[in-house]
């Protein structure tokens, strides 16, 4: 049996090492588990429970600042809904960006401040 590749999933695991070993002192950064399929009665038991579609995959907190950053893999599309919970985080305050590929994705976060530079 074929394993099958979720490129989405090793970019995120790629981007939370970094976190962790690279993230400035006092970062809170988690991914919001709402993402995948849900059968119709858990979808609208999420729903009420207050879930969002499109919510970012990872959220970071810092110095009361508050960053959502998307994950493509290359070639990948956004959803509408994702394009719609960037803009209402941008609206509300926050910074929000979808990023394709790790180096993008590194990139914004170093840009934003939430990362000390790479080892040489």
């Amino acid at each position: 049996m074929q394993k099958r590749r979720r490129p989405e999933q090793e970019i995120q695991r790629a981007v939370f090492d970094h976190i962790r070993s690279r993230g400035v002192p006092g970062l809170f950064a988690f991914h919001p588990p709402n993402g995948g399929y849900r059968r119709p009665i858990e979808a609208s038991i999420m729903n009420g429970l207050g879930v969002v579609a499109g919510v970012p995959d990872v959220i970071l907190l810092h110095k009361g600042r508050f960053y959502g950053l998307e994950l493509k893999a290359r070639g990948g599309k956004s959803t509408p809904k994702q394009l719609e919970a960037v803009a209402k985080i941008g609206a509300a305050g926050g910074f929000a960006c979808i990023a394709e590929g790790l180096d993008r994705a590194l990139a914004v976060l170093e840009q934003w401040g939430l990362l000390r530079g790479r080892a040489a």
